[in-house]
């Protein structure tokens, strides 16, 4: 789900930061205590936090929070 996410991104033409949890202990517990659970991929925008991969859902919290993609 975490590659199908940032491939999603990526043809959105969109920025994002990729960390992974597995090998970072800080950036897991800073996930931990946002998200209350150890779920991937968690994808944050403008505050609004998302667990799991939805593509409906990532377009609408794109959208929401004005971010725009260099890609149709």
């Amino acid at each position: 789900w975490c590659k199908r996410a940032k491939a999603y991104l990526t043809e959105k033409g969109i920025a994002f930061e990729s960390v992974d949890v597995s090998s970072d202990e800080k950036a897991q517990k800073e996930m931990i205590d946002k998200s209350g659970q150890m779920g991937v991929p968690v994808m944050e925008v403008k505050n609004v936090l998302m667990v799991g991969f939805d593509r409906d859902a990532y377009k609408k919290a794109l959208e929401d929070a004005g971010v725009s993609s260099q890609k149709n």
